[in-house]
């Protein structure tokens, strides 16, 4: 399964993913190849919003539905649109192969990517 995921400079990867995985730690595990990070401070408790994605208007009908909890998260994160949602709250499935998210300028963080030797 793949992620397509842009950061708020417009630099894009595709991750690779694994079934079961939230799409917060998929972005954050392939951070130093893909140059591509993101804060995800409590690490997916859904205890903040700093794994802010901009979900792709195509994939807004496929994804799971937003629950309270993630909703009272969002309205602490900053430029907040109806297709935002927090990736630790989206796992993979099969339904979400090719997934595309952009990350928020307020859960992005700048990662210097690893050459490969």
């Amino acid at each position: 399964m793949k992620i397509h995921v842009t950061d708020p400079n417009g630099n894009s990867a595709e991750l690779e993913a694994l079934e079961g995985f939230r799409v917060m730690e998929v972005i954050r595990d392939w951070s130093s190849e893909s140059g591509i990070g993101i804060k995800a401070e409590c690490g997916g408790a859904c205890a903040c919003a700093t794994c802010h994605v901009y979900v792709a208007d195509n994939w807004a009908g496929k994804l799971p539905v937003m629950l309270d909890e993630e909703e009272d998260r969002l309205d602490e994160a900053f430029d907040v649109e109806p297709n935002s949602r927090l990736s630790c709250q989206l796992l993979m499935s099969e339904e979400l192969d090719g997934l595309q998210v952009t990350i928020a300028s307020d859960a992005s963080v700048e990662i210097e990517r690893v050459k490969a030797a």
